[in-house]
């Protein structure tokens, strides 16, 4: 019987592969991965901004969702991959398409997070 994973159980998923990227301070590992699990529910509520380093090294700014993703864009199969937790995906409202970041590479600055 498969279960779900509560939200602490993401969190620490999180924690766990960032951990693993950077070799940050365990502390340093757990506010960021809080600070997606609170990204992700406020995008699942609209559109949200936030900002990232690219691969490249260069921040971007995204104004991203979860929220009413527009039909057609689902994976086309019935059956879903695991989630990864090395990276985040959402629907980028500008580009009006979806975008992944690596989970290390967020930076949330709580005055700039707004909710549209």
């Amino acid at each position: 019987m498969a279960t779900k994973n509560n939200f602490r159980a993401r969190v620490m998923k999180y924690a766990w592969q960032i951990w693993k990227a950077t070799k940050c301070k365990w502390r340093d590992c757990m506010l960021k991965a809080w600070q997606l699990y609170r990204l992700a529910k406020s995008m699942r509520d609209g559109v949200v901004e936030f900002y990232y380093f690219k691969a490249n090294g260069t921040l971007r700014k995204a104004l991203g969702t979860l929220k009413n993703v527009p039909a057609g864009v689902s994976l086309g199969a019935k059956r879903i991959t695991k989630p990864s937790y090395k990276t985040m995906s959402y629907f980028d409202v500008e580009k009006q398409a979806f975008r992944c970041f690596k989970t290390e590479n967020l930076i949330l600055d709580t005055s700039k997070t707004e909710v549209y």
